[in-house]
């Protein structure tokens, strides 16, 4: 009989599992009491606010997280200060630049209209209030602790979500509340990293030109490979809203709102592989980087058989429990089977693109999603043309994935010895030191 082995939970892929698994929990009951509490129109304004919040977010970290764990992983302690005092002045300059546009804004903006007055109000700030819990979580994942991440990272949601129940309790909750406290709670966490010196805010110091420049030619890429990718997200939802409609555009959604299934597991081991990677590059050791890479990436895509056999034998019942009746009849269902089908091919793509991320190769994997982009767009047109309905995006999604693997693995083994069938072998070799690692088996006279 197998059991789970209990100390297996301080291992660090169920400490990032839980952590990703928990923190998405978090959110969708954080979303799920706004939707209740408030007005359909004030919770449509908090999702636009936190849109934008969102999109400069996403400006910094494109910009500043890969770097940091790619240079400060790993690095020697005068490298590494340097590293974080170089990532600190840029993070400050990269705020104060938003900061200023937002000041700017709510200088020279003046309307009638609540969702722009509120986004001139507390957009910016709200994005300052985050800055040193950022560098923190940055720091954390380069020195791949774990259990630290988790508790800040939980400090940071639950404090969010309690302060939200509690000003439902005293009657108070109000949008305006709402966004104040989200900007409260993100101070918080920010104060309680800075008090406890999870900031490294002193290490700005050591900063040096020479590294701000290399972070800068670095990040330049990472944030055009992140802003392309929302690109990528989002090209089919207008695809299909131009093409098939408003209707198809729903189920499409639904459809591919289950596979954070698959996405959970392979931002947790992305989560991991990345510091591994890049504290073998900085130790100059390439062996053990192809290891780290054919080892996650091989391990994942065994891993998600049994999850794609569930998917295809439940899906019926995942996309009713998920949707509702209306789209039983549907093509959700069979679409969410197709998905997953062509899913298996995500590890490899995925991890080959971090690879070229840690090695430096930066431009490379920038150019690599711009690919994906173009054949993206045009498959999209093609498949729905073909097919004449959204069968024709699982036929784009299988073409991307193929060409960003064809055009990624063609780039990568310039510097890194592997094969496909190497990293499949690694991985279930990897798989099956895992299990006995962490499932004891024991007789049932045992």
């Amino acid at each position: 009989m197998a059991k789970l082995n209990l100390s297996a939970l301080k291992n660090k892929f169920f400490l990032v599992l839980f952590n990703n698994g928990f923190i998405s929990v978090v959110g969708i009951l954080t979303s799920s009491l706004l939707f209740h509490v408030l007005s359909i129109d004030e919770a449509g304004i908090w999702f636009f606010v936190q849109m934008f919040v969102a999109f400069c977010e996403a400006a910094r970290w494109g910009f500043l997280s890969t770097a940091t764990v790619a240079f400060y992983a790993g690095a020697e302690p005068k490298r590494a200060a340097t590293v974080l005092g170089s990532v600190w002045f840029l993070a400050l300059v990269l705020t104060a630049v938003i900061l200023s546009i937002n000041a700017a804004a709510y200088l020279l903006i003046h309307t009638s209209d609540v969702e722009t007055q509120l986004c001139v109000k507390w957009v910016g700030i709200t994005f300052l209030s985050s800055l040193p819990a950022d560098v923190i979580f940055w720091r954390l994942q380069a020195d791949q602790k774990y259990k630290a991440m988790l508790w800040y990272r939980l400090l940071n949601s639950l404090s969010t979500i309690v302060a939200f129940i509690i000003l439902i309790l005293l009657h108070k909750f109000t949008l305006e509340n709402a966004l104040l406290y989200n900007f409260l709670t993100n101070s918080l966490s920010s104060l309680v990293g800075i008090f406890l010196n999870m900031a490294g805010l002193k290490t700005i110091m050591n900063r040096s030109r020479a590294c701000i420049m290399e972070l800068v030619h670095y990040g330049k890429y990472t944030l055009g490979t992140t802003s392309f990718s929302v690109m990528l997200g989002n090209a089919d939802t207008l695809i299909i809203n131009f093409v098939l409609g408003t209707s198809a555009v729903a189920v499409y959604n639904l459809a591919s709102k289950l596979l954070p299934i698959v996405e959970l597991p392979l931002r947790s081991f992305i989560t991991i592989g990345m510091s591994e990677m890049a504290t073998s590059f900085n130790h100059k050791n390439m062996h053990q980087v192809t290891y780290i890479f054919k080892k996650y990436s091989g391990m994942l895509t065994w891993a998600f058989i049994p999850l794609i056999i569930g998917s295809l034998l439940f899906s019926d019942i995942a996309i009713n429990l998920f949707g509702g009746a209306k789209y039983h009849d549907s093509i959700a269902p069979n679409l969410f089977r197709a998905f997953m089908l062509v899913a298996i091919l995500f590890p490899i793509d995925r991890f080959n693109g971090v690879a070229l991320d840690i090695i430096h190769k930066t431009k490379t994997n920038f150019y690599k999603v711009i690919i994906m982009l173009v054949v993206k767009v045009a498959a999209n047109f093609a498949g729905i043309a073909i097919f004449g309905n959204l069968y024709g995006i699982a036929f784009s999604l299988f073409l991307v994935t193929v060409s960003a693997i064809m055009y990624g693995n063609y780039q990568l083994r310039k510097y890194l010895d592997y094969t496909i069938p190497g990293i499949l072998i690694t991985g279930f070799v990897e798989m099956k030191a895992f299990i006995r690692e962490n499932v004891n088996y024991k007789s049932k006279g045992g």
